[in-house]
């Protein structure tokens, strides 16, 4: 029997992918769940309509949906209901497969992996709160501040599973332990309370412990990094990255610019769609000021 790996994100199944060739025990099936579950709308995920709310989210940012973001967002509010898609995929059907696979096979066994980043702790919670069935079979890698060599020799602390080389898979893997029951009683409850504060975006504070805030935490990095002349959005948005300890996902800034293009804080030339397509920056009036 195949061990079946989970991991948040391509690039983490990738990377994992790499060392099978090195340990024959290792080697297994790779599920992939894609959502960033660090940003975005949380409220009632685990319902029809918490779900059709957060793909309307993620086509709002994408630029494909009318709907505005700030009706997701709004506090206490119902999600609007959207029609459903005549066939539902992503990480929802895979979800499904998984649970279908696990009531299949009694000796079917889960290592989930995760690395020191939101993403990956956030998508922790959402599985661990679905999962409690199958207690004694989930066992977690939670790669939290431990030290790996790089290609260099040099100790360093990654913050993300692609970081790592093959061969530290292989020691990664010792650190797998069961899931205990009380973890999931309550991490699952932290779950149900990351789903009711509805945050904008989730910082991960150190271990598992994920810290809320608004959606427009960023803004104010975004217009510092601005300046009157003219850049590229996609710099402006590097230049914030680059100054975080846990990098945001590119496109999400990439909303955050065009909100504040929007409410006239920032300056366009070009067509608003990816952060390559358009340069920004301070109004000039602002800088006169």
């Amino acid at each position: 029997m195949a061990l079946l790996h989970i991991v948040f994100g391509e690039p983490s199944a990738t990377a994992l992918s790499g060392a099978f060739e090195l340990d024959e025990q290792l080697k297994g099936d790779i599920l992939y769940f894609e959502d960033d579950l660090s940003i975005g709308p949380l409220f009632i995920l685990d319902t029809k309509d918490g779900q059709n709310a957060r793909r309307q989210w993620w086509m709002q940012l994408a630029g494909i949906q009318p709907q505005p973001v700030a009706e997701i967002f709004a506090e206490g509010e119902q999600p609007v209901p959207s029609p459903e898609p005549e066939e539902e995929k992503g990480d929802q059907e895979k979800f499904r497969q998984l649970k279908a696979l696990l009531k299949a096979d009694p000796e079917q066994e889960v290592y989930l992996w995760a690395g020191q980043n939101s993403r990956d702790v956030s998508g922790y919670y959402w599985l661990i709160s679905q999962l409690y069935d199958f207690a004694g079979r989930i066992h977690i890698i939670y790669l939290n501040n431990l030290p790996f060599l790089n290609e260099k020799g040099s100790v360093f602390y990654p913050t993300h599973l692609h970081q790592i080389l093959a061969k530290e898979f292989l020691k990664a893997k010792k650190l797998a332990r069961p899931v205990s029951l009380a973890e999931f009683e309550i991490d699952g409850d932290e779950w149900s309370r990351m789903m009711n504060e509805n945050a904008g975006i989730r910082l991960l504070e150190g271990g598992k412990k994920l810290r809320g805030e608004p959606a427009v935490f960023y803004d104010k990095d975004l217009l510092q990094a601005a300046t009157g002349e003219f850049q590229k959005a996609s710099k402006l948005v590097n230049a914030v990255t680059g100054k975080l300890k846990y990098p945001v996902m590119d496109q999400f800034l990439g909303w955050r610019v065009k909100e504040q293009v929007k409410l006239g804080k920032l300056e366009s030339r070009g067509e608003l769609k990816t952060i390559k397509d358009f340069e920004v920056k301070i109004p000039s009036e602002t800088t006169n000021a």
